[in-house]
């Protein structure tokens, strides 16, 4: 989390949620991976600007596999396939080098950590669940292409 943002900025950005409370878990979880210590270097120099462009590109590629599910495009289809891929890019751009196999492990989280869960499915019922199937599917199509 970058140092660089005040209090009242934290709150303007992320509302109710605060990142700190998750600080030490996260930590444990992953601290000391490659990962970790990129995204911790990125973001320590994030600006308040930074952070707003990185949460709507975010709710951007959320907002368009909400309207893909809603669609009734399959998770496994073409589209939902290349929004996964997005996500996938996204995360790259801004925090660490997302292969497909951290990105299998990060859709199996949304459906396993209840927290993640219910904050994606604040955006459409179900998504969660869908994400996690595009983003198998893509890094399945990603194998398949060797």
């Amino acid at each position: 989390m970058s140092t660089k943002l005040t209090p009242e900025e934290r709150s303007e950005l992320f509302g109710d949620f605060d990142p700190g409370d998750y600080a030490a878990e996260a930590e444990r979880r992953w601290g000391g991976s490659a990962a970790w210590t990129e995204t911790q270097r990125r973001t320590a120099a994030y600006t308040k600007e930074d952070w707003k462009r990185f949460m709507a590109e975010a709710a951007e590629i959320s907002g368009r596999m909400a309207e893909a599910m809603r669609s009734g495009a399959p998770a496994d289809g073409g589209l939902a396939m290349d929004l996964a891929e997005e996500h996938r890019a996204h995360i790259t751009r801004w925090c660490y080098e997302c292969t497909y196999e951290i990105h299998r492990g990060l859709g199996d989280l949304y459906v396993t950590d209840a927290r993640f869960t219910a904050s994606i499915d604040r955006t459409a019922p179900g998504l969660a669940a869908y994400y996690q199937a595009a983003i198998n599917a893509n890094a399945n199509r990603h194998d398949a292409q060797g």
